[in-house]
Order: C-alpha cells, then sequence, then structure tokens
C-alpha cells in the first residue's frame, strides 16, 4: 500500500472551513473570553451551525461521522485561535466516545441523536479530587439496586460539567475490585443529587468550563450503564487512546500560533539598528519551533490513522500526545523570549498560548502516564 501524504479534497474542505471559522469566529473574542472566565455560547453556537460540533457522532445518529484523522485536521485550526475554547468541542467528544465504544443502537439513539438537534455538549468524569492518574482507584460508588444504581461521590477537573446534557460517570461497584469493579452510567443534566460547581481561578483555558461534579445519592437507571458491570475501565481506558490524538493536534495548533506571532514580532522588532529576525539566536529559534510542528503534525497524523484503520494505536496515541504537548509549550515559551518584555503582558498574545497549552501536558493523562504507556510498549515486544 503506497504512502500517501495528501489531504482528500473534503479534507481540504473541511481544513479550509475550520480555517475560516477559527480566524472569523474565535480568534476575534479569544481574548475576552480568557479574561472573562466565561464559555462562549455564541461560539458553540456558531460551531453546531457549520457542523463543527460533536462532528463525530456517525451520519446514522444525524452526525458527519467525522474520522479521527478528520477530528484532528479541524483540531488544529481551532486551537490555532484558542485552545480553551477547542477544548469544549473536544472535551464533548471525549464524553460521546465511550457511548460510540460500548453503547447499544438504544443507547446511541437516545444519547447522541440529541447533541445534533442543537448546541448541545457531552462530558467524561473520572478523575477524582484523591486520584488522577491512579484511575483505578475510585472512590464514587455505584450501588445496584433494582433497576437502577445508587451513585455517591465526586468528580474533579470535568471538562464541560455543568454545561454537558449528559455525563459519562465512571463508579466503583467494590473499590477491593480495582479497575475490574469499575462501572461506567450516563448522568443526565438535572437528575435530583447532580450538582456542578464550577472551579474558578485556573492558570489558562479559562474559555472552558472546568467543574467538581457532586453526586449525591443519585438515582441511575440500569438502562444507562455502558457496557457491562466490571467494563467501565476497559471503556474509559480505550477511550482516552483515541482521544489523547486531538490533544496532539490542538498542541500542534497552538505551536503553529506561536511561530506565527513569532515571526511577526521578529520582523518588526528592531535591535541595533535592523530587525531582530536578522540575528541567528532569533533564526534558530524559530527553526527548532517549524522542526517540532512538522515532526508532531506527521506523528498526529499517523497516530489517527492508526485509529482509523482499527489498528493498535495506544502507544501512538501516547507518543502523540506526550510529543506535540511539550513541543507546543516550548514554542509558546520561545516565542515569549522573543517578544521579550511584551511577550509577559497581556496585550501580546503569547503569555495566553502558553497559559493555555500547558494543560494540554496533564489532562487526558498526563505526560508522565503517557511515558509509562510507552515504556510498556517497548517492554512487551
Amino acid at each position: 500500500m503506497p504512502i500517501d501524504f495528501s489531504l482528500t479534497e473534503e479534507q481540504r474542505q473541511l481544513q479550509a472551513l475550520a480555517r475560516r471559522f477559527a480566524k472569523e469566529v474565535i480568534l476575534p473574542v479569544a481574548r475576552e473570553y480568557d479574561e472573562k472566565e466565561e464559555v462562549p455560547w455564541p461560539v458553540i453556537e456558531k460551531l453546531h451551525e457549520v457542523g463543527l460540533l460533536n462532528a463525530i457522532i456517525p451520519e446514522e445518529y444525524g452526525g458527519m461521522g467525522l474520522k479521527m484523522l478528520d477530528e484532528v485536521i479541524v483540531g488544529e485550526e481551532l486551537a490555532y485561535a484558542c485552545m480553551g475554547i477547542y477544548t469544549i468541542p473536544m472535551a464533548s467528544d471525549l464524553g460521546i466516545t465511550p457511548v460510540l465504544l460500548a453503547g447499544t443502537h438504544e443507547q446511541k439513539e437516545r444519547f447522541l441523536r440529541p447533541l445534533t438537534k442543537k448546541p448541545a455538549l457531552a462530558a467524561f468524569a473520572l478523575s477524582e479530587p484523591g486520584n488522577g492518574s491512579d484511575a483505578a482507584a475510585l472512590k464514587t460508588r455505584a450501588i445496584r439496586q433494582g433497576d437502577h444504581y445508587v451513585l455517591s461521590g465526586t468528580k474533579m477537573w470535568i471538562s464541560n460539567g455543568g454545561e454537558a446534557e449528559w455525563v459519562v460517570v465512571f463508579a466503583t461497584l467494590n473499590p477491593e475490585l480495582r479497575h475490574k469493579g469499575v462501572v461506567a452510567l450516563v448522568v443526565e443534566r438535572g437528575t435530583p443529587g447532580f450538582k456542578a460547581v464550577k472551579i474558578h481561578g485556573k492558570m489558562g483555558q479559562r474559555a472552558s468550563g472546568t467543574y467538581e461534579l457532586v453526586f449525591e445519592d443519585v438515582k441511575v437507571p440500569v438502562e444507562n450503564r455502558l457496557g457491562e458491570e466490571g467494563e467501565g475501565f476497559k471503556i474509559a481506558m480505550q477511550t482516552l487512546n483515541k482521544t489523547r490524538i486531538p490533544v496532539a493536534a490542538g498542541s500542534v495548533g497552538v505551536a503553529r500560533r506561536a511561530l506565527d506571532e513569532a515571526r511577526k514580532y521578529a520582523k518588526e522588532r528592531e535591535a541595533f539598528g535592523q530587525p531582530i529576525a536578522n540575528f541567528q539566536a532569533i533564526q534558530f529559534k524559530l527553526a527548532d519551533m517549524l522542526i517540532g510542528i512538522e515532526t508532531a503534525r506527521m506523528y498526529t497524523y499517523y497516530a489517527a490513522w492508526l485509529a482509523d484503520q482499527g489498528l493498535p494505536h495506544a502507544h501512538a496515541s501516547a507518543i502523540a500526545k506526550a510529543y506535540a504537548s511539550e513541543m507546543a509549550f516550548e514554542a509558546a515559551n520561545q516565542a515569549i523570549q522573543i517578544h521579550g518584555g511584551y511577550g509577559y503582558v497581556r496585550e501580546f498574545p503569547v503569555e495566553k498560548l502558553l497559559r493555555d497549552v500547558k494543560l494540554n501536558q496533564i489532562y487526558e493523562g498526563t505526560n508522565e502516564i503517557q511515558r509509562l504507556i510507552i515504556a510498556r510498549h517497548v517492554l512487551a515486544e
């Protein structure tokens, strides 16, 4: 099978649509919503209008049925304008993915189709106040009582948690069973006993709502369970193996923006009687940014291709996520350095790039966890 690095005509059109949307809709308001620490619902509504919200939902259930490669093409463009705003549709896809992986036809009809009818979001709730990387050590309990489960506990750092129509919640039937005792339950907004508390004061990605979710004897119908009892941990891990790839794509978008801002400033700023772009010290920083962007994009596309082909991709998504997020953080850092003092103030956009992309090294599995996944792959061979 020949290697082809070109995009299809449909993918080029999708890329152009996302790039135009990012420039015309997201970019003009990114700073405003970052400062207000507020979810930009007008942007979400427009994402829905152009078909870029919840676009991974299959056509069978009213969506566009985007594949992973399509998703990362879009993700890079949206994150170029604002990683925080891009996290909103990305986190909704994170919530949708467990339903795609483990939901029945009836569950997909019930939970996915409504998300295509209006600007609406989903969410994914795994992390807790006392555990993040140790995902099997869940404290949130689900106790079966007849035709429903009683859910009690707290989830932490949940993107879209207060805006979502429903949240996929991972809970334990028995803490002693660890990963073998986990169940995945879809909890709908407005269910009695379910409360979302917004987390304020984040360093970056402030346009994305992040929440603590509290469950106080919440009754969840058995029909809202994804898969069987004990399969929840597997569903969560399979989900993250896929959704780390869009995190990498967003990182590439941030890095590309950092390069563009740094190049523009380096050509305009003069020192010692000439533009600082003439100095080799600056040129090397710009060159290193491009090296990182091109290599991260290619590997992210490769990881996406593996996922689309149904091939093993856990280690590839881990490599893409870890490498791209670290590359993007360094690109933003160097963009600030090129701007000098101006890079440290909000008048210029590069400080926001660094604040935003730092989270890409943390959420959907810290980069230390990604290295564990990669190391296990190496040692298993």
